[in-house]
């Protein structure tokens, strides 16, 4: 059955369908919804809901309870999430899974409350102290959001390794039809030998993300480089729409790519080929791809389209490795590009 719902709270109703029983966070726009939400459907699924005093305990408490094998979650925006870097890098130091929302605002600073996807680097490049990932998805739609945050908690066990849904202001707070999925059997999760759940009968299992010994440390950053590799080769998701012919391709992600779609439209009646290149995982980049189509003697150049002053264009950089030109068009502070604007800026290159 088809529901019209917010982003966000397709995202939280999706993630108790998963299997999801512990909320941690605190309030800030333009994610409150998710915790809202949660405050009223955690009690009717058995799970916990908790407002911490501040995005730092909140964090902390998600790693408490991933550690006791809870599927446990928390969201926020941009500075929010920035409080909560540190316990995101013990949690994923700690090899933990979890689910971590970012419904990004504008920055920097406390910037404002219209949309940005301005912390990219903050999510795909690790963001708190350390060596080490988070899987980060980008949806593009209310649909792909309730999807992604259903199927978040089991590649995050799989992994063990933190998740993370990288949306933007529109897309938590935009209203589409949904379909959201059935919810799981708890009793069908795979038990997780691993959690501090109590030892009666066995060996203690230590939850730990401290290792005192350099040669310690230097294997488990070398072992969760190469889990990052085998994610590389699983787990990597990216639409690829109208390149076949394209001599131009845009590349962008969330609620961009959307734009880019319709512009893409407009130009292809003006007769400019165009295609688009849209990562749905910004972590695990989509390098391969870009690689393909960077290859290809008919693709003239790349456009790599963001809410931010460039960001994701370093990475579609590295990935065409100079084989063809790689141009950025963005907007910030909350403004979001039109079609139009996109459409005669590709003219404006296609020279």
């Amino acid at each position: 059955m088809r529901q019209l719902l917010k982003g966000n709270e397709a995202i939280a109703e999706a993630a108790i369908r998963a299997g999801c029983r512990g909320f941690f966070g605190y309030p800030i726009t333009p994610q409150n919804e998710i915790p809202e939400y949660m405050s009223r459907r955690m009690p009717e699924v058995g799970g916990a809901f908790l407002q911490a005093e501040s995005e730092v305990s909140a964090i902390n408490m998600v790693y408490g309870a991933a550690a006791a094998g809870v599927r446990a979650m928390t969201s926020s925006s941009s500075p929010g999430i920035s409080l909560k870097q540190e316990g995101i890098s013990y949690i994923a130091a700690s090899d933990l899974p979890c689910l971590i929302v970012n419904i990004v605002r504008a920055g920097p600073g406390l910037g404002g409350i219209l949309p940005a996807q301005s912390d990219y680097f903050q999510a795909v490049k690790g963001g708190g102290h350390g060596d080490y990932k988070l899987i980060v998805y980008a949806p593009s739609s209310v649909q792909e959001g309730a999807d992604i945050a259903y199927k978040a908690f089991d590649v995050s066990e799989k992994y063990r390794i933190p998740v993370m849904i990288l949306g933007d202001g529109v897309l938590g707070q935009m209203m589409e039809p949904v379909v959201l999925p059935d919810s799981i059997d708890l009793n069908g999760i795979p038990k997780k030998e691993w959690c501090v759940s109590g030892c009666k009968g066995r060996k203690p299992n230590i939850i730990n993300s401290m290792r005192i010994k350099a040669d310690d440390l230097e294997k488990y950053t070398i072992d969760i480089y190469k889990k990052h590799e085998v994610i590389k080769q699983n787990e990597t998701m990216v639409e690829e729409y109208m390149c076949d012919d394209a001599e131009i391709i845009l590349t962008a992600y969330g609620t961009v790519s959307r734009v880019c779609k319709s512009a893409i439209s407009l130009l292809r009646k003006k007769g400019v080929k165009t295609g688009l290149i849209r990562p749905i995982t910004l972590f695990p980049f989509c390098d391969k791809v870009f690689e393909k189509y960077a290859k290809k003697a008919s693709v003239k150049k790349f456009i790599c389209s963001e809410l931010s002053m460039g960001q994701m264009v370093e990475d579609v950089k590295l990935a065409v490795n100079g084989m063809k030109p790689v141009l950025f068009f963005g907007r910030c502070g909350g403004n979001i590009m039109t079609e139009d604007e996109i459409y005669e800026f590709v003219l404006g290159v296609d020279k």
